[in-house]
């Protein structure tokens, strides 16, 4: 049982208050494709150019993904600049280069297509994210999709069309907000659910998420930290661990109780990201260390 992993791979610049790096790995995809690691065989689908780090390549084989959905093109690859301010939770893009992004076409491998069970399109363009689904037929059990303010704003009719394909949507509460035309969060988490996702994941950052579905509701705080040092990509690795943990289980389907316990995995992959510039912190954490820190969330939403 895998998880394929679609979306983005990129090369970033960070600046916090504290401290900068710059040519750090990032994207969705990697983010998310590392998380999901931690419980399950990885396949990653995205697209590089040829001033990509081998040094990045090298987290993905550590953790063993399989990297045959990779194009290697000759352009530059994918780069993103970003400046957080003091609370962490705003930042300022200073600069985006799509490059081989731009004009990249997903291509699914064989040896992937085999053997996913959990289908993950990271955040990218909805067309992309179709072309993903139509090359996987009806192989996965089941399908999951990020998305984000722009292409609401600018490919939302696709969007739509994606939401009747897939059986989970994921997104922050702006962007659920933004998508129903609403200023309540729960309506518009009830209402994305009646466009075609069984369930639907509303991100809300440093406070958690809620998860939608037929079966009810489920409200899950964030694991709080200290300190936060760089929050980058802790959406994608909150999704990819949720993801891991689904394909870990082994089943074709899977109930309300399951994706609960999926989010709460998924919440801890979060945290651990926020610890550290770019992948570092996930790329480190041990299975033991893991499991202390869902012990120690268990102990803090206890209140039977």
């Amino acid at each position: 049982m895998s998880v394929l992993v679609s979306g983005s791979i990129a090369i970033d610049n960070v600046k916090t208050q504290k401290a900068s790096q710059e040519n750090l790995l990032g994207g969705s995809a990697a983010y998310a494709a590392i998380a999901a690691s931690f419980f399950s065989p990885v396949g990653i689908v995205g697209v590089v150019g040829h001033d990509f780090p081998e040094e990045h390549l090298e987290v993905f084989k550590r953790r063993d993904i399989n990297l045959e959905g990779i194009e290697f093109s000759d352009g530059e690859t994918f780069r993103w600049e970003g400046e957080y301010m003091e609370d962490m939770n705003d930042r300022e893009t200073l600069s985006v280069a799509l490059n081989v992004l731009e004009s990249w076409q997903p291509a699914v491998a064989d040896s992937q297509k085999a053997t996913t069970t959990v289908n993950l399109l990271a955040n990218s363009h909805p067309l992309n994210q179709h072309s993903v689904i139509d090359q996987l037929g009806e192989g996965p059990g089941f399908t999951i999709a990020d998305t984000m303010d722009l292409w609401i704003q600018v490919s939302r009719h696709e969007l739509e069309d994606l939401l009747k394909r897939i059986d989970l949507l994921v997104l922050n509460d702006s962007e659920a907000k933004l998508m129903m035309d609403t200023s309540n969060v729960v309506a518009a988490g009830h209402r994305l659910r009646e466009m075609g996702p069984g369930h639907v994941i509303v991100k809300k950052g440093e406070h958690g998420a809620m998860l939608f579905g037929e079966e009810g509701f489920f409200a899950c705080p964030a694991f709080p930290l200290h300190d936060v040092f760089d929050p980058t990509g802790a959406g994608d690795s909150f999704i990819g661990g949720f993801a891991g943990y689904l394909a870990s289980l082994g089943k074709k389907s899977y109930d309300f109780a399951d994706l609960k316990s999926a989010i709460a995995r998924g919440t801890i992959l979060a945290s651990v990201t926020c610890e550290s510039f770019s992948t570092h912190s996930l790329r480190d954490l041990t299975p033991a260390g893991f499991e202390e820190r869902l012990a120690t969330f268990r102990r803090y939403c206890d209140f039977s």
